[in-house]
């Protein structure tokens, strides 16, 4: 079941933008798409495709891990965290291909499960009062275990790399066809849990629907 989260909590800014945490963030994301890009181009790419998702992997660990010792979690930050993720797999996942032209349907469909459902999904915790989907057990328990705990974060992009080591097309298309299931799932719960939200929310002046109650003391009493 999922813990409620009231409609009426003030939605956080999105805070400010020129930390520690986000530039690590533009770091890991700057390198890993040049390894990408140099796997690309050389003989052997592998080695570059590692390097890759190595920097991709660790960097992102670790500009959440300073983003949380030093307290500055924000919500842009979260968002340039996202799409930096889809900038660096995309190009990595370019790479896959050129490594195993075989695998280039699962491949595709991974990115389109990663760069659209996968998106649309981590960003919707912008609909409620919570600074990144680190914290989306907040509004559904459910949801976080199989989208955000570390081991859902691990099988993210481990699942279509362990594929091409594998190197079989059926076990691939396997993989993907569960990691879809899994996120349109999730999504379709996320987008019931939103248009709870949206009905739940306390109309502002004007009849507009808002998520930030007015204040208190405004408009003031006239005589």
């Amino acid at each position: 079941m999922s813990k409620a989260v009231s409609p009426t909590h003030h939605l956080p800014g999105p805070g400010p933008f020129l930390t520690y945490p986000n530039l690590i963030t533009l770091i890991r994301g700057v390198a890993a798409a040049c390894l990408a890009v140099t796997a690309l181009v050389v003989d052997d790419p592998v080695p570059w495709l590692i390097a890759g998702y190595l920097t991709y992997w660790l960097g992102d660990s670790l500009d959440g891990l300073v983003a949380r010792l030093l307290g500055q979690e924000t919500r842009a930050g979260a968002v340039f965290d996202i799409c930096t993720d889809r900038l660096s797999t995309a190009i990595l996942a370019a790479g896959l291909v050129v490594q195993q032209p075989d695998l280039a349907v699962p491949i595709g469909l991974f990115l389109l499960n990663f760069m659209v459902i996968d998106q649309l999904l981590s960003l919707s915790f912008l609909l409620w009062p919570i600074v990144s989907p680190n914290y989306f057990a907040e509004v559904d328990p459910t949801v976080f275990r199989y989208n955000w705990s570390h081991p859902a974060k691990a099988l993210n992009n481990a699942g279509i790399i362990v594929a091409v080591l594998i190197g079989s097309l059926p076990v691939a298309l396997a993989i993907v066809t569960i990691q879809l299931a899994v996120k349109i799932t999730s999504a379709v719960r996320v987008a019931r849990l939103a248009s709870r939200r949206a009905s739940a929310t306390p109309r502002a002046y004007g009849g507009a629907r808002t998520d930030v109650l007015p204040d208190p003391g405004y408009p003031p009493d006239r005589a």
